[in-house]
This record gives structure tokens, sequence and C-alpha cells, in this order.
């Protein structure tokens, strides 16, 4: 099982800074899989979201990063959709059930797979209606099965 202090170590060992990850409207082709399949991920915690962000770009996928749910909706409706959304619950300004909600309603970005990735059990957030859960801490092993399961 792969965790963050693992990642953490695994980043720092490279011996050179990986590449920075996509800000938003930004495109970037990883090294690998097809089209690096996008992913979109959404969480407050900066040193999480850029966690994430380093390790699927050192994994091949394309990432782009935001802090909360209006953020997100933001992304959505400039950007093509991604393969894949991974949602933090637990944030300010749009949470993740309200981004999930919107999300739902809007039939261009209602397709979209979302990973819920929360501290909170799965019976809490199982009303998100997510198509997979992931209990914080991550094990980011099972996080990289779970995108790759959702890539076009």
């Amino acid at each position: 099982m792969l965790l963050a202090d693992d990642v953490t170590w695994r980043l720092g060992a490279i011996g050179h800074p990986a590449p920075p990850h996509n800000q938003p409207g930004e495109e970037r082709r990883g090294r690998g899989s097809a089209d690096s399949c996008p992913v979109l991920i959404v969480e407050d915690d900066a040193d999480l979201r850029e966690m994430m962000a380093q390790l699927l770009t050192l994994e091949g996928f394309s990432t782009a990063a935001v802090a909360n749910g209006r953020e997100a909706l933001a992304y959505l409706r400039s950007n093509a959709a991604p393969d894949v959304i991974l949602l933090d619950l637990m944030m300010p300004v749009m949470d993740g059930w309200e981004f999930r909600r919107q999300q739902q309603r809007d039939s261009d970005m209602a397709g979209v797979p979302v990973i819920v990735l929360s501290a909170l059990d799965q019976p809490r957030a199982a009303d998100v209606e997510a198509d997979a859960f992931l209990k914080k801490p991550l094990d980011f092993d099972r996080l990289l099965e779970l995108i790759r399961r959702y890539c076009h």
C-alpha cells in the first residue's frame, strides 16, 4: 500500500522536481497512456492537492487541480471534460455534496465519473452518489487503480 509519506519520498527521490500540474485552461501530455487520461482534482488541502497532481503527472496522467466545488464547476464549464473527477467532500466555498448536485443537473458534465476522497466513513458520504469512494488517508495504489478504471 502506497501512502502519502511514500509518495513524498518518491517525488523527492527522483532527483529533479516533478513537472508542474496543469492549471485550469492548460493542456499537458503525460508519458504513457493515451491522451494522458485527464483528471480533475477538487481538494481544498493545498499540500494534498499538489501531491496528488504531482503523483498523477509522474504516472502519465494529465491533471488540473482546483480548491473547491465552485472552482471545479467553472473549470468544467470552460474546458474539455476530464475522464474522471477526484472530489473531496468537506471544502469551503462549495462543498463536494453541492458540487455533485450541480454537476448532475448539467447534462454537459453529469456523465463525468466522480471518485470521492474523504475522511468521512462511506455511509456518511453515500448521498453524494459517487462512482467510487476512497477513504483518507489515501492508499495511492488504490487511487491509481480507480483512476485507470475510468480512463477512456
